[in-house]
């Protein structure tokens, strides 16, 4: 099993140092940071390598007191979790078993939390919406409306996303940081639900 190219790094003491078994993409319409280790995984030849691959010279196995592995903006833990807390509680109260998703401004996870009862996949579809609010910087709706009126912005849009109401990003001191989705409210249009009680986890 080889590195893929375009390893993690991290600069440690002035020095790009690689950080292993954190590079290996899960495809196309993968979302932000499911990157998979190249071992104790079934390969697509049915392959299953069960020993780490020798460590390429140079590497840096983590240790207490790193560096952050992500500097990307993002709204902190704490202030996550209630956002996305703040989100499902909406729901429930409209009678919805939902999931939400909170991610940072480079689309991976902060929170995540599905409603007891709740299909476990539908944080996976609200981060996939997530993502369309941080690539158009508005809500994951007002960004399939403009698609709806200008096929062009098509451009922008990646194979992980799901363009549909639903997100809505999160800002700070005039940029965005983030953004907090929701999926599996019903209704029409589709998203409409969802999008409102995103909206109500950022009045917190």
């Amino acid at each position: 099993m080889k590195y893929a190219p375009g390893a993690v790094a991290l600069l440690i003491a002035g020095a790009a140092v690689a950080m292993p078994f954190h590079e290996i993409p899960a495809g196309p319409r993968a979302l932000p940071g499911d990157r998979l280790p190249p071992f104790a995984m079934l390969t697509d030849g049915g392959e299953l390598p069960l020993d780490p691959p020798p460590l390429p010279p140079g590497t840096h196995l983590p240790a207490p007191g790193d560096p952050p592995e992500s500097t990307a903006p993002a709204p902190g833990l704490k202030q996550a979790t209630r956002m996305a807390q703040t989100a499902l509680d909406d729901c429930a109260r409209r009678g919805f078993r939902v999931g939400v998703a909170v991610v940072d401004s480079a689309g991976e996870a902060r929170a995540l939390l599905t409603a007891d009862g709740a299909d476990g996949s539908h944080v996976f579809v609200a981060m996939r919406k997530a993502a369309v609010a941080l690539a158009f910087g508005q809500t994951s709706g007002e960004a399939h409306e403009a698609l709806r009126r200008n096929p062009a912005l098509k451009a922008k849009v990646t194979p992980a996303m799901f363009v549909e109401g639903g997100a809505v990003p999160i800002r700070a001191d005039g940029r965005i940081i983030g953004a907090i989705a929701v999926s599996g409210a019903a209704g029409i249009p589709v998203g409409h639900q969802d999008e409102v009680c995103a909206a109500a986890g950022l009045k917190l």
